[in-house]
């Protein structure tokens, strides 16, 4: 039997429904890029303050309306991708004046923040702060995390509610906060307080550099930090204060259902990293 008759006897031919899958999500992710670059064709300011936002009306007017101008003297551009849902948190960010990209089906924050990330990028960005549409973080404190990547004292710079202030009352998700600090420093080799903090700010070199190895759609924040440590990358905190939410619930589940999903993404990222690092070698 030849090699070529073999494999076709012996190995699985490809899952055709993934494969309609991916395609399906790399449209719905070029029409939504295509339709913002039809409307904002211009370059963004130094900083970009990224909001992946998923059915949040009722809270990212006020995170909006606090939003600076700049920081340490370098302008501030907003950019809200709205990833998908039923509600009007497109018009609230369309009203607010700030630039605006709607993916039309909800695809997870993970991949509505890759989309953000390319954006600021193709549009010349030097800086991109992430932040919670919800009211959890402040915007008045993102100097304090664009300030070390001036400074040149980090290239990624994560806000830490365990070195701040921590407003909220769920002692559950304060200990998981802790302990999964404890378990991704343990395989990085980093001394990081609050590794789930998605309040984050990033040199776009960074970006350019870890997105190509990003996967996970939902709970991302680890997968960023284990990429970008495993990556060589100087990685900063900074104390913040943390919030509640304004309204509504957590899009990310119960407690239980988060700190699995977490640690199934510190466990899959950490392997394939490794993996990749060893061929590098």
């Amino acid at each position: 039997m030849s090699p070529t008759q073999k494999h076709r006897w012996f190995t699985r031919a490809a899952n055709r429904e993934d494969v309609r899958n991916t395609n399906l999500r790399r449209y719905v992710v070029d029409s939504a890029r295509d339709a913002f670059e039809r409307d904002h064709p211009g370059p963004f300011s130094p900083v970009v303050a990224l909001i992946a936002a998923y059915e949040e009306e009722a809270n990212i007017g006020d995170v909006l309306a606090a939003m600076p101008a700049e920081v340490d003297g370098l302008a501030v551009t907003t950019l809200v991708v709205v990833d998908g849902g039923a509600d009007r948190t497109a018009e609230v960010a369309r009203a607010a004046g700030v630039a605006t990209c709607v993916l039309p089906v909800n695809l997870g924050q993970g991949a509505a923040l890759r989309l953000g990330y390319a954006l600021a990028a193709d549009h010349g960005a030097r800086y991109v702060v992430t932040l919670d549409a919800d009211g959890q973080n402040d915007p008045a404190e993102m100097h304090r995390l664009v300030a070390l990547l001036v400074e040149d004292a980090a290239d990624f710079v994560i806000a830490s509610r365990q070195l701040g202030e921590d407003h909220t009352t769920d002692r559950f998700r304060r200990t998981g906060v802790a302990v999964y600090a404890h378990a991704l420093n343990s395989i990085t080799g980093q001394h990081l307080t609050d590794t789930s903090n998605g309040y984050r700010a990033f040199r776009i070199e960074v970006l350019k550099d870890i997105v190509p190895h990003l996967r996970q759609d939902q709970y991302q924040t680890a997968e960023v930090v284990i990429t970008a440590a495993t990556r060589g990358w100087r990685i900063g905190e900074v104390p913040i204060t943390w919030h509640p939410r304004a309204s509504g619930e957590s899009k990310k589940g119960g407690n239980l259902f988060f700190g699995l999903q977490y640690a199934r993404v510190i466990a899959t990222t950490w392997a394939r990293m490794s993996l990749a690092n060893g061929r590098r070698r």
